[in-house]
């Protein structure tokens, strides 16, 4: 700030000398109108703002003849000095302004005049006279289009330094034109106007700022066009210091990827996580896995993980996929975590040609490009393995479906009738509920095939009571909170002699105590099961509770196995490029993961061998 104030006041007396500041002026709204003439006014100013200049220029004529007496008369001069320099006719428009009594001149007439005077050719007036109005009580728009015509004023009279200047105020400026509009016009400043020892020093004088930013990219630019590559790659690197959200970060990867030799890569993984905002309790999780297996896996050939936090944005994980790709030259990236991060990385990993292996829930993300697998629990993944196990263990053919109106409810309910049609068997009924709902009567007797409404006649209620099940399994997609209401509703309205079967929202050590005996006998899906007889799950989590003093949880396990996948495939000697990290990803089978045995389709999609759980006696026990 001091610095700003300084190379202002040096500017004031550099091109202006000392000045007397002009009086504030008055306002030039329009304002309520009674006579025929300042209707005439009016009129004129609706044709204004409708492109009609003519027809308004016409109406403000004559309204400054007749009506020589209004205290509108001096608007009347503004909007025909405006409108002829909508015209093209900047010297009539001086004409009109030059009209305006003294004292009725704002910031709007003020900004015209300054702009007027640099398309007439008198820019060293205009300069003058826009740097000595005081513009302390000027609204933000104006303040910008001072600083604009300023700059403009002083390229005109060749001093490149100085209109920088008054570009970087306004580019900090909130006004009507964007930071990367302006930005635009600074890049084709430094471009043509500046010498390598001016960018030099305007990179010092904006440092942290975009401006500062910009400069380092043209001398980045410059020192390729000389040759020197050294040089070229410290510029190149101290641009990419820049925010992430710099306009002009896509031209600095551009530059750095000249600058690099994509055949010399890292052995190291990019990770991508929400380590910042509303995510980042999960993606901090989600680390704390992966720096355990970092640790405790130890390979023979080393591998560097470089973390990025995305904040959950698409726009920024994106760049950061970019970054890592062309800066950090990694062989792979794993990661993001959420579904609109994931999404901008997927689509920049496919142009970048680096393999990503995603934990996001987010459809299609496999599928958008072969540089692109996903290792999460997957609807998919869920209820294959619930309808094989009913189908193939149990020899169940007939069931249904009773699940949320919500759109996760909704696509699970979905998945699971494609998949029992594909495997032979047959969904019989289904109904939906509400989120809020605490009374499950209705879809109960519905899902029997009976009437809502529960007869009167005892004689009918015995009969009804004596019917059997239409279908031999539930299938309920929900939590187990929701699980705890619905279950003991379904023995009670005769659905008591049924296979309830859920995804990992059963899966609460809660749900057994809280619904007992009406939940008994449940089978249901789990990522990870904390509980597990397999050894290295056993392993896994005493490991995570000597680290971390708790239990670990889902999203610990997924860091574990995503970071152990990358370990163990980067510790074979035969993986150089990520050409080969993507064929050995493509090839994997049956990786021993603390989240199921895991391999990946041909869409680049996980295919696990998930935990089956079922409640007996009261606990939650692995049955597969």
């Amino acid at each position: 700030m001091r610095l700003q104030t300084a190379c202002f006041a040096f500017l004031l007396l550099l091109i202006t000398g000392t000045g007397q500041l002009l009086a504030q002026p008055l306002g030039l709204d329009a304002q309520h109108t009674t006579t025929s003439g300042e209707m005439a006014m009016q009129r004129a100013l609706d044709h204004y703002r409708d492109g009609k200049l003519n027809e308004a220029a016409g109406l403000l004529r004559g309204f400054v003849i007749s009506q020589a007496d209004s205290p509108l008369v001096n608007q009347a001069y503004y909007y025909l000095a405006r409108i002829h320099s909508d015209l093209d006719e900047p010297m009539i428009a001086t004409d009109y302004l030059a009209r305006m009594s003294a004292d009725s001149r704002e910031a709007a007439s003020e900004l015209l005049a300054g702009e007027l005077l640099i398309r007439t050719g008198k820019a060293t007036q205009a300069v003058q006279q826009l740097l000595t109005i005081d513009a302390t009580d000027w609204t933000l728009n104006e303040q910008q289009e001072r600083d604009l015509l300023l700059a403009e004023g002083l390229l005109n009279l060749d001093q490149p330094h100085q209109a920088l200047y008054f570009y970087h105020l306004a580019q900090l400026t909130e006004g009507r034109e964007t930071p990367r509009e302006i930005l635009a016009r600074i890049h084709t400043l430094l471009s043509d106007r500046f010498c390598e020892a001016d960018l030099a020093e305007a990179a010092f004088m904006y440092r942290n700022q975009p401006t500062s930013y910009m400069a380092m990219l043209q001398l980045g630019w410059r020192a390729v066009a000389a040759g020197n590559k050294p040089l070229a790659q410290e510029w190149a690197t101290a641009a990419l210091g820049a925010p992430v959200g710099f306009a002009y970060r896509e031209e600095t990867l551009l530059l750095q990827s000249q600058l690099t030799d994509s055949s010399q890569l890292q052995r190291a993984i990019g990770v991508l996580l929400p380590l910042s905002g509303r995510y980042a309790s999960f993606g901090q999780l989600v680390q704390r896995g992966m720096d355990l297996a970092i640790e405790t896996q130890r390979p023979e050939i080393p591998v560097h993980f470089i973390y990025r936090d995305t904040a959950g944005d698409e726009t920024v994980a994106a760049q950061q996929v970019a970054e890592l790709a062309i800066s950090e030259r990694v062989m792979g990236i794993a990661g993001p975590l959420v579904g609109n991060a994931a999404t901008g990385a997927a689509r920049r990993a496919n142009r970048e040609r680096v393999p990503l292996l995603t934990l996001s829930q987010r459809e299609g993300l496999a599928a958008s490009s072969l540089y692109v697998f996903r290792n999460s629990l997957t609807p998919q993944l869920q209820i294959k393995a619930l309808v094989d196990y009913a189908i193939d263990e149990r020899g169940f053919s007939e069931f249904a479906i009773l699940h949320p109106q919500t759109k996760q409810g909704e696509l699970y309910a979905e998945v699971f009738r494609e998949t029992v049609l594909r495997r032979g068997g047959v969904v019989v009924a289904e109904q939906s509920y509400l989120t809020e709902q605490t009374d499950f009567r209705h879809q109960t007797r519905l899902l029997r095939g009976l009437e809502p409404a529960i007869p009167e006649d005892e004689e009918e209620l015995a009969m009804e009571e004596e019917l059997p099940p239409p279908f031999e399994a539930l299938f309920i997609p929900d939590y187990a909170d929701r699980i705890s209401l619905i279950a003991p509703q379904l023995v009670f309205y005769g659905l008591d002699d049924i296979q309830l079967l859920g995804t990992s929202g059963w899966n609460d050590a809660e749900l057994p105590r809280i619904a007992g005996q009406f939940v008994e006998g449940a089978i249901f899906t789990a990522g990870f099961f904390r509980h597990s007889n397999y050894p290295f799950v056993q392993e896994f989590v005493e490991l995570y509770f000597n680290k971390y003093g708790e239990d670990p949880t889902l999203l610990e396990a997924q860091g574990y196995d995503i970071a152990g996948i990358l370990l163990t495939l980067l510790n074979r000697a035969d993986i150089r490029s990520r050409e080969d990290l993507r064929q050995a990803l493509a090839q994997l089978q049956n990786y021993p993961g603390v989240t199921g045995a895991t391999r990946f389709d041909f869409t680049g999609e996980a295919d696990k061998v998930l935990f089956l759980l079922q409640i007996q006696d009261g606990n939650i026990v692995q049955i597969n």
